[in-house]
């Protein structure tokens, strides 16, 4: 039986690269690591009050209110689309289950520091995430893919996306009353200690397997409902975020050059929501300081009330709660990023998948 069913495990991998290279899927599978934007269920089942699993999330997402904190589709289910592979599930709801086309590990509230997101209740951090990919490499990967070298090509096929540091300069840096008058650490120091920590995390995905690592920007906090109140952009603390996103580029070029193999791929996400939120006609959008639901600004969250009735015109917004983006404007990062060089650089995702 346990010879039947190796064969069988070692069938479904051939088929899956088979179908990789025939063109029905252009990676074998895509891993998320990061914080709310992307998180689609993992906190559901977490003590703590950082969750979007209840109406009106998940309005326009088919499968209605799953723990994504927007009203349809992230960033990260357009690049699943893309590339031809089913959602990544939630690693936390998986229970025994297994999946080779990938997993979600990200976690709302968490951020790159350890410390991040615990006045919410318990997150993944993102040291927690990786050790969850670790444990799904070699023990999960390793009893499917019976093969060292099968195993070695479909993580190296594979892509990795992190989006995560907002929760890092949102409840650390600024602190919970969002006031800067807390901070812990100067700007620069805490932008170091981030690309730091970040980097470790890179190698570790590296050292495991990984080659096609994509990584977006921190957002423009200052313009996040929840920091200006409907008011302009606050620029002092977009200029803080600055500090990091600066770092990030010579970061990647300095581990694709060290790590035989590998790529890095950086989203410049931020200057995306930026214009549009300065130029919103240019997307097609109209409201860039109201949020979309109803939001409960006494929480701390700035989260969705629940059950309350959203805008109808959710495709002209940017936001679609006090901190979170519509389905509309992850469309237009991850679709940008699929093929444009000045959105994602050195190369596209269109161009990665081929490398």
């Amino acid at each position: 039986m346990e010879q039947v069913m190796m064969i069988f495990v070692s069938l479904v991998f051939f088929e899956l690269v088979v179908s990789a290279i025939c063109g029905n899927t252009l990676a074998p599978a895509l891993y998320l690591f990061g914080d709310s934007s992307i998180d689609n269920g993992n906190n559901n089942l977490l003590p703590t009050l950082a969750r979007a699993n209840f109406f009106p999330y998940g309005i326009d997402f088919p499968r209605g209110s799953t723990g994504r904190f927007t009203d349809g589709k992230t960033i990260a289910d357009f690049i699943a689309e893309y590339l031809g592979l089913p959602y990544p599930p939630p690693y936390i709801s998986m229970g025994s289950s297994r999946s080779l086309t990938g997993i979600n590990y990200a976690s709302a509230s968490c951020g790159i520091l350890p410390e991040t997101g615990a006045n919410f209740g318990r997150c993944l951090n993102l040291r927690d995430q990786v050790n969850l990919f670790q444990n799904t490499v070699e023990k999960d990967l390793a009893e499917m893919i019976n093969n060292s070298t099968q195993l070695c090509e479909h993580l190296s096929k594979s892509m990795y996306v992190f989006i995560t540091g907002t929760n890092d300069y949102i409840s650390k840096y600024l602190g919970t009353t969002y006031s800067g008058t807390d901070k812990i650490y100067q700007s620069i120091s805490f932008a170091d200690l981030l690309i730091a920590t970040l980097s470790d995390q890179f190698k570790r995905i590296y050292n495991l397997g990984g080659r096609k690592i994509v990584i977006s920007e921190i957002r423009p906090v200052g313009c996040i409902p929840r920091i200006s109140r409907g008011n302009p952009c606050v620029e002092e603390l977009n200029q803080m975020v600055t500090h990091y996103n600066e770092r990030l580029p010579p970061l990647l070029k300095t581990l694709t050059s060290t790590l035989p193999g590998s790529t890095f791929l950086l989203i410049r996400s931020n200057s995306i929501e930026y214009d549009a939120i300065k130029n919103p006609s240019k997307y097609g959008l109209s409201d860039v300081s109201n949020t979309c639901c109803r939001s409960n600004w006494g929480n701390g969250s700035a989260g969705c009330v629940p059950l309350s009735t959203p805008c109808q015109n959710r495709s002209q917004y940017v936001f679609w709660d006090g901190f979170h983006l519509t389905e509309t404007v992850h469309s237009i990062i991850s679709s940008q990023c699929i093929s444009d060089r000045s959105v994602c650089t050195p190369v596209t995702i269109e161009e990665l998948v081929k490398m």
